[in-house]
């Protein structure tokens, strides 16, 4: 095991207020929670095996366009509501 280092560390506030809040809930001691984060985080940072899941969506075949041009809004309404829209 390594020895211990002693150090001075400036933590942004938003990373201050969760180690208070893991503090209050946990009971631990700073320094443990602030080991215990970068322990996790280290791990995280050099795990090959964490990349994104890649998902793939499948492809539907819906059809022929039922109007001539979608640059129309009001003509795809119309399509979709009926002309009563108009």
């Amino acid at each position: 095991m390594l020895g211990r280092m002693k150090t001075s560390l400036t933590l942004d506030a938003d990373v201050a207020a969760r180690l208070r809040r893991m503090r209050q809930t946990s009971g631990h001691r700073f320094e443990t929670g602030v080991n215990e984060a970068l322990r996790r985080g280290l791990r995280r940072m050099s795990d090959p095996d964490d990349r994104p899941i890649r998902c793939r969506t499948s492809t539907v075949d819906l059809g022929r366009c039922r109007i001539g041009s979608l640059d129309g809004v009001a003509e795809a309404i119309v399509v979709a509501e009926g002309e009563s829209f108009r």
